[in-house]
């Protein structure tokens, strides 16, 4: 549940996770690369909803990769535990050791797009 500024509470359905990698041992066409393949693995879950890797301008070697979960309990109970996880890990396993951060992330109802 996340609270408002008027201080009613709304159940919070989908959930952003981020994952920020800090490249060190390994260059930054490889992790595109191996997300480039990961991605299918995203895609065929029900559990995800989409996702987008992006690299940061003025540093090279920090991406941040954000991934749209249905529900933290979908991601860390249905994907993790489901088929396509075993095929996703495998592919940026060679990475996990560079994440910086991971952090699973609810908006609070301030948002604007065009």
């Amino acid at each position: 549940m996340v609270s408002s500024a008027s201080g009613l509470c709304k159940e919070v359905k989908i959930i952003v996770e981020y994952i920020r990698y800090e490249l060190k041992e390994h260059p930054l066409e490889s992790l595109v690369e191996a997300y480039a393949k990961a991605g299918a693995h995203l895609q065929a879950a029900p559990e995800c909803l989409g996702y987008e890797l992006a690299a940061a301008r003025d540093a090279p070697s920090s991406f941040t990769l954000r991934i749209l979960w249905t529900s933290a309990d979908s991601h860390l109970q249905g994907f993790r535990k489901g088929p396509n996880f075993p095929p996703f890990v495998q592919l940026v396993r060679p990475f996990i050791a560079e994440i910086a951060e991971m952090r699973h992330y609810a908006g609070v109802g301030v948002e604007w797009s065009r």
